[in-house]
């Protein structure tokens, strides 16, 4: 086991700025988010794996959840009231299950692709046990925990402060790099945040397309970084139309910047999906005559995009040719790339591998794909996916029948964290190669979740909370 100084520093950091904060463990495992290649250490054991800092807040929060001196009572109450998390228990065995048995009940008898000794290099093998196996379901069941230990200090505490100033630091520490970074890498500086990203698999922070230098922030790559941005401007972008936060609008102003010039394909795929229901939201607004001063400023932004492009086009015809070489090369012509031809290849190779094991999968962190559904259903099996749609339809129904038994403040923190996991699958689907869908996702389960029975315990006791009333702009602490 080899650690990691840097990644103790920002560990040290994290938690010297979350307990200023007044919510040490929850504001720091969110918080730590903003680090995506920042490893704690290198588990040589484990084939080379280098847990990021977000495994530690993780494993803190669970152990402090675990030494409660009323942990089973709670346990009762969490298991007693919460369907979602029998979800999570359930599929938590059966990934243990399936990591330990799969790779060895087919070995042989289906391809996978799995990392080789070389760093960053993936290769082709013959199904059989490795150390993903342990590594990928050890932090698949640390976030399961994790969920589990959230809903516990959730359900018997008002903790929405918390978990908003959380989401805000991981928003401003992820732009405020993205903005680090593209400085450096547009002075000819380079990579000026190489010195954080330890983690033990390829860092590709210094490569260029259609000559636009490819931000990464404190991510290894560019697809990394945009997956992240699009989770950070679902959330900011929510709560500020949901609150009218000028924190939030400034932030989501900052984080299209960054998601539009990271020149990524997860970016440029996964912008216009968030924009289709904003575009139906206003749509509904305008049929209805009612439309917010919010709206009417992103459709003048828009109009005025649009009106200076076709005055520069005007002005001179090819001054928007870097552009659209960049649109060509990471969206026209991706998938004839060679990037794109092998990604492509690990996909239909995991969908054969489900087909070879008669849908129950290859166990969990035996292989890796490109999309995150084909990921779910090549190492899980159809089992283990609807499993997991089952939690998607947890989020996706959010705060549905009940937002009027919840106060303002609190549903615009759940709603706006429920978008931003629901934008982290998302950018997962477009080039996620782990089942895992994160540690995003599950927080965003335990907030949504505790959040729904907290309001059904007050509209058992008839004081709902008035939602057609104003919301207040408040602004993170």
């Amino acid at each position: 086991m080899q650690v990691s100084l840097p990644g103790l520093l920002v560990c040290a950091a994290i938690l010297a700025i979350a307990y200023y904060s007044r919510g040490m463990l929850i504001v720091g495992l969110i918080a730590s988010q903003a680090f995506g290649a920042t490893a704690v250490m290198t588990l040589t054991f484990l084939g080379g794996s280098s847990p990021l800092i977000y495994t530690v807040f993780e494993a803190l929060l669970v152990a402090a959840v675990a030494a409660r001196r009323r942990i089973w009572f709670d346990l009762g109450s969490v298991f007693g009231s919460m369907r979602p998390i029998w979800i999570i228990a359930s599929l938590m065995v059966y990934a243990v299950i399936g990591a330990w048995l799969f790779p060895r009940f087919f070995a042989g008898q289906t391809a996978v692709f799995v990392q080789s000794k070389i760093r960053g290099t993936v290769v082709e093998a013959s199904l059989a046990p490795v150390s993903g196996n342990t590594s990928q379901t050890g932090y698949f069941i640390l976030g399961g925990l994790t969920t589990i230990a959230l809903c516990t200090l959730l359900l018997h505490a008002d903790r929405i402060d918390q978990l908003r100033r959380g989401f805000f630091l991981w928003c401003g520490l992820h732009a405020g790099m993205g903005l680090i970074d593209f400085a450096g890498k547009n002075a000819g500086v380079g990579d000026l945040l190489a010195p954080i990203k330890t983690a033990n698999y390829a860092i590709i922070s210094n490569a260029y397309e259609a000559g636009f230098a490819r931000i990464t922030g404190s991510f290894s790559e560019a697809s990394s970084f945009a997956g992240a941005s699009l989770a950070c401007l679902a959330f900011s972008y929510t709560y500020w139309r949901m609150t009218k936060s000028r924190l939030a609008q400034g932030l989501s102003a900052v984080l299209l910047f960054l998601t539009i010039l990271s020149t990524s394909s997860t970016a440029y795929v996964g912008l216009p999906l968030l924009c289709l229901p904003v575009a139906f939201s206003m749509l509904a607004s305008f049929l209805r005559g009612r439309v917010e001063r919010e709206e009417l400023l992103i459709a003048v932004l828009m109009g005025l995009g649009v009106a200076v492009v076709m005055g520069v086009c005007l002005y001179r015809a090819d001054a928007l040719d870097p552009f659209v070489r960049l649109f060509n090369n990471t969206i026209i012509n991706k998938a004839d790339s060679a990037s794109g031809h092998e990604r492509t290849y690990w996909n239909l190779k995991s969908l054969q591998s489900f087909a070879d094991t008669s849908g129950l999968g290859v166990g969990f962190g035996s292989s890796r794909a490109s999309s995150w559904p084909i990921a779910v259903l090549s190492q899980l099996g159809l089992f283990g996916s609807l499993m997991l749609a089952m939690l998607l339809g947890v989020l996706a129904r959010g705060l549905g029948g009940v937002q009027q038994w919840v106060a303002p403040e609190t549903a615009a923190v759940a709603m706006s964290i429920r978008n931003a996991a629901l934008a982290g699958i998302i950018a997962n689907s477009v080039s996620g190669g782990s089942a895992d869908p994160g540690v995003l996702f599950f927080i965003a389960i335990a907030v949504v979740t505790a959040t729904r029975i907290s309001a059904l315990r007050r509209a058992a006791g008839s004081n709902p909370y008035q939602a057609a009333r104003p919301m207040p702009a408040i602004e993170p602490a």
